[in-house]
């Protein structure tokens, strides 16, 4: 199968599947988002959204946040992995967002990246999710997908995002990025060694 006629295929497959793709964490504004995707580093949506509501009834806002002893945090989330780390990179960002940009989570790559316990691929999430702009965040879940139907070969997930940004249309980006992520989770798991879903079977 050519790159087009295969990049075409599961365009149209994960449409047919995914028309509607609802972010998975559960968030009040941009400041509670960022913190959800700042937590779900290395753990799971589903338990970042239980442990949420709690932590969000304290502080919904950089200020609020901010104001809250790390320990305090801590103890919040202590069901999330690395939650020493998290926590302090939590009291650490919503100090900077209240003092240096205003009480708003900032809206460029530079500016995010900044900021403690944010790295590209968390910055990525929220310019493309709390701000449309065009991003391709790459998770354990593409980067697998992207090797299983060989549109990358990267050894990395900066090498696969550079690799899937070159195959996709842009406007294509921001939505795709969860399609791909909700369709390897249901049918595409890592636990396959050779998967037999209908796009592994057609495409790879």
């Amino acid at each position: 199968m050519r790159l087009k006629q295969k990049v075409e295929y599961i365009i149209s497959k994960l449409e047919a599947l995914y028309p509607e793709t609802e972010i998975p964490l559960d968030h009040e504004n941009n400041f509670t988002f960022l913190v959800a995707v700042m937590l779900s580093a290395q753990s799971t949506d589903k338990k970042v959204n239980e442990i949420t509501p709690k932590l969000f009834s304290e502080a919904n806002t950089p200020k609020k946040m901010a104001k809250l002893d790390v320990e305090h945090i801590q103890e919040l989330i202590r069901e999330i992995g690395l939650a020493p780390t998290k926590a302090r990179n939590i009291k650490k960002t919503s100090k900077m967002i209240t003092e240096n940009h205003g009480g708003k989570v900032p809206d460029t790559f530079e500016e995010l990246e900044k900021l403690p316990g944010v790295g590209h691929k968390t910055a990525s999430v929220i310019m493309s999710q709390a701000f449309g702009k065009p991003a391709f965040p790459v998770d354990t879940h593409i980067h697998r997908l992207a090797h299983r139907w060989k549109l990358s070969s990267g050894k990395n997930v900066q090498q696969t995002e550079r690799d899937l940004k070159r195959k996709f249309n842009e406007e294509l980006w921001n939505k795709l990025h969860l399609q791909m992520i909700f369709y390897g989770r249901e049918y595409c798991q890592a636990r396959k060694k050779k998967c037999t879903c209908d796009i592994c079977k057609t495409v790879a």
